[in-house]
């Protein structure tokens, strides 16, 4: 097991699963009215974050990337274990200048610096397409265990934006989040099999709530299911407990999904993981977005 010497506020990964009570801040910066439901229940829909036209623009290039030889071969690319579609493409603002340009924009980066209250860099992006008739979801889990317990990350000051490049309906696979689970770390049981992010991208095993603690989760808090149209977007604090259903509808669902954190929480040896995973996946270069 690879040690740090950062302590370690979250247990995971161990013989049982812990629930740890949240140890940081939800809002690092000014707890503004806006804010305050963010603060509250982790989250912070917004009904048009980018424009019609803009969503052309990125929708364009999503497909294109998608139809590029290259980058369906590329390993930042994942595909779905049935059908073999590609189902996401990974540090897309480093694949796509025009990506790029959505993570500078002041709309995204801005609300990410007001959130986490420091510069920020980009721990992760990419593009996730849901194809209709049976792309599969991705189960509930914390985005933060994994990013703990995988790629090192030491405190929960880190947030996610998830930008509609189509309508999200009620039926077509969309963001579910319990509200106010963001309060609460829920520390997996299991060890972290080396190289799992090759397995887990596709399905996740490592790092699965077990069923009685979702179900407590989800009696305490509920569930909520993002719905809005292309251009909406939802952000979500790092260890809200989230995940989406299989889109069995002829109607896509692809969304552009950037992870934004503080300079002041850069990654460290993993928490428990054997190994650090990719750097498409977790990144190691801290550069703050300007």
């Amino acid at each position: 097991m690879t040690m740090t010497a950062v302590q370690d506020l979250y247990p995971t990964r161990g013989a049982s699963e812990v629930m740890t009570p949240r140890q940081d801040p939800v809002v690092w910066g000014t707890v503004t009215p806006e804010l305050r439901s963010y603060e509250r229940d982790g989250f912070l829909a917004v009904d048009q974050l980018i424009t019609d036209d803009e969503v052309s623009v990125y929708r364009a290039e999503l497909e294109r990337l998608i139809a590029d030889p290259a980058v369906r071969a590329d390993e930042r690319s994942i595909v779905e274990p049935k059908s073999q579609d590609v189902r996401s493409v990974f540090e897309v603002h480093k694949i796509s200048e025009v990506f790029a340009g959505l993570v500078r924009d002041e709309r995204v980066v801005g609300r990410a610096r007001e959130i986490l209250g420091s510069d920020v860099y980009v721990h992760q992006s990419r593009i996730n397409v849901k194809p209709g008739f049976g792309a599969s979801g991705f189960y509930w889990h914390s985005d933060f265990e994994t990013w703990h317990a995988e790629d090192g990350l030491p405190r929960m000051r880190t947030v996610s934006v998830s930008i509609a490049l189509t309508e999200n309906h009620d039926t077509n696979g969309g963001l579910m989040i319990m509200p106010g689970s963001h309060k609460t770390f829920l520390g997996c049981a299991g060890a972290t099999p080396k190289d799992n992010y090759k397995k887990s991208l596709q399905m996740q095993d490592a790092g699965t709530p077990s069923d009685e603690a979702l179900t407590k989760f989800a009696d305490a808090h509920g569930i909520r299911l993002f719905t809005g149209r292309a251009g909406s977007a939802t952000w979500f604090d790092c260890n809200c407990m989230h995940g989406s259903g299989d889109n069995i509808t002829p109607f896509p669902r692809s969304n552009v999904f950037i992870v934004f954190n503080s300079v002041e929480n850069t990654a460290v040896e993993p928490f428990a993981a054997p190994v650090r995973r990719p750097e498409f996946i977790g990144a190691r270069d801290f550069t703050p977005v300007r």
